[in-house]
């Protein structure tokens, strides 16, 4: 009974901070003074270094231009039963907002449209980077 009245020194008192400046003690049986000495005197002496490029992305206006005439380019060519596909999908894109507050359905071929000519143009807006930076870093 005596040990469950007594407290614990430390837990739940002000008196242990974080930020303490002295050094506390800890002893292991698991972990040998030394090493525990080098680990507290590498995590206060630590610096974080970051070698990752803060401009990541490296953007450059004329892929975006080249990329975006590059698409609009082919896929501007009446290859669909005689239609391009920008055509037909900026011919959907106007079916739709003719009832606007109404959005398209389902089975409308907006998606279809919508879907393949963003996708192209991601593809090419993506190759259109690789190519401009692999050409600049001299990959190939």
């Amino acid at each position: 009974m005596a040990a469950a009245a007594s407290t614990v020194v430390g837990l739940g008192t002000s008196s242990l901070s974080l930020a303490s400046p002295r050094r506390t003690n800890i002893n292991s049986g698991f972990i040998k003074s030394g090493v525990l000495a080098k680990m507290q005197t590498r995590r206060s002496t630590a610096r974080f270094t970051c070698s990752f490029q803060r401009d990541w992305l490296r953007t450059d206006l004329n892929v975006i231009g080249f990329g975006l005439i590059g698409w609009l380019a082919p896929s501007s060519v009446p290859a669909i039963n005689g239609d391009s596909l920008t055509g037909l999908f900026f011919q959907s894109i106007g079916t739709e907002l003719s009832h606007f507050p109404t959005g398209p359905a389902l089975t409308s071929p907006f998606w279809l449209w919508m879907v393949c000519w963003h996708l192209g143009l991601f593809l090419c807006l993506t190759f259109g980077q690789i190519g401009f930076k692999g050409r600049s870093e001299d990959y190939f």
